[in-house]
């Protein structure tokens, strides 16, 4: 029962942190199913992913009652996506014993990741940044930037069952020009096509702890509407930084873990 409180509790941090910044949570709930629960790390990928849902789909929700989200012009993302989750979940089972190499690669990009957009906060504090859209939820960009981005953003929830809030915002902001709070929303509201997509697969596949699962998505489906309600309350700048220092965190975690260390 206590095992099951602190799911709840994670979940509701996890969710929290997910509607705000415009990821899955899964940073929060991964480690916490490992080596707190006890999850092997597929079923811990598994049970996450289902949660993460919870979160995408409350926190994508509430960001399009508050305006941020324009579900037309992210369309292609979703569906380029939705089909990059359903080929790489097949290969899943597989891919989780030989994460390795794979972890080392994300932690790399996250680290440019990271380092973007904490230096593109810092300038905008300073105004030195580019004005931004004056329409608050539109994504712009050609066709082909959007099916790339759709499909590097359903690769990871489909082939280790991790979020993809580190490709998703950053693209979003820095090659489709997007506003960061339009870039969080239009982020939740992809990537919950994915998690649906892979928390379908993860199932089949038998990797979910429907006992963990449950108390899990309670809390990230609250914590995700909390966190979508504080979104409005910071500004641009500072979501920038944040979601950069966030991620600095979560890049050095995979970075790590190529070489068996744990943080």
């Amino acid at each position: 029962m206590a095992d099951l409180f602190g799911v709840l509790v994670i979940g509701l941090v996890a969710g929290s942190l997910g509607g705000l910044l415009g990821i899955g949570g899964g940073i929060v709930l991964i480690p916490f199913l490992r080596f707190c629960i006890g999850l092997s790390p597929a079923y811990a990928a598994g049970t996450c992913v289902v949660a993460v849902f919870c979160t995408t789909l409350s926190g994508s929700y509430r960001h399009y009652r508050l305006g941020h989200v324009n579900v037309k012009s992210v369309l292609p993302v979703i569906a380029a996506g939705v089909v990059a989750t359903t080929i790489f979940s097949f290969v899943f089972p597989w891919m989780a014993e030989r994460g390795r190499w794979l972890d080392l690669g994300t932690g790399l990009v996250f680290t440019l990741i990271s380092a973007r957009m904490i230096i593109a906060g810092i300038c905008e504090l300073r105004g030195s940044g580019a004005a931004p859209p004056t329409d608050t939820n539109q994504v712009r960009g050609s066709l082909g930037h959007k099916l790339a981005i759709g499909t590097a953003g359903g690769v990871l929830p489909g082939l280790l069952g991790i979020g993809t809030g580190g490709i998703m915002v950053p693209a979003f902001t820095l090659v489709l020009k997007a506003p960061i709070k339009a870039a969080i929303g239009c982020s939740l509201t992809c990537f919950a096509a994915n998690a649906l997509v892979s928390s379908m697969f993860k199932y089949t596949q038998g990797y979910v702890d429907l006992a963990v699962a449950g108390p899990a998505c309670v809390g990230t489906l609250a914590g995700a509407y909390l966190g979508a309600t504080l979104n409005r309350r910071f500004p641009s700048a500072g979501l920038k930084m944040m979601f950069g220092t966030v991620f600095a965190y979560v890049s050095l975690k995979f970075i790590l873990s190529f070489g068996g260390v744990r943080i």
